[in-house]
C-alpha cells in the first residue's frame, strides 16, 4: 500500500511502480551541465508545456536555492534523472541555476569536518 503522501507512484512491497528512465522518457543526458552540487530555483515563471508529477514536485522543492543532490534525494530518483528533469524545468524557464563554486577545496579538512559535524547533529 502506498503511503498517502507518495501518491500512485510508490507501492510498499513492489517499491517504485514507474520506472526512473520512463519519468524521463528514456532520456539519460541532460541538456545543461549540472553539477550535483549545483543550485537550482523556482523563478516564478510557469513552465510552457506539459510537466509530470515529478517535475511538479521538483518545481516545488526549489523554492530557495537546493542542490540537485537534494532535489534527487527527495525525489527519491537516480541523480541523472533528476538532472534530466531539472534541466526541463530550467529549458522552460521555471529554474534558474548557479554552478558551484569550485574555488573552495572539497577536499579541505575543515570543510569536510564542518560537514560531518552537521550530519551528527542532524540524528
Amino acid at each position: 500500500m502506498a503511503a498517502p503522501h507518495d501518491g500512485p507512484w510508490l507501492d510498499d512491497a513492489a517499491g517504485r511502480l514507474v520506472r526512473p528512465y520512463t519519468v524521463s522518457n528514456g532520456r539519460t543526458r541532460p541538456t545543461t551541465q549540472l553539477d550535483l552540487l549545483s543550485q537550482v530555483m523556482a523563478t516564478g515563471s510557469t513552465p510552457l508545456g506539459y510537466l509530470g508529477p515529478e517535475h511538479s514536485a521538483a518545481l516545488g522543492l526549489c523554492g530557495a536555492p537546493t542542490s540537485v543532490a537534494e532535489i534527487a534525494a527527495q525525489l527519491k530518483l537516480p541523480a541523472v534523472v533528476a538532472k534530466v528533469i531539472l534541466c526541463d524545468l530550467l529549458d522552460s524557464g521555471a529554474l534558474t541555476m548557479k554552478a558551484p563554486d569550485f574555488y573552495h577545496n572539497p577536499t579541505d579538512r575543515s570543510l569536510l569536518e564542518a560537514v560531518l559535524d552537521g550530519l551528527r547533529r542532524q540524528l
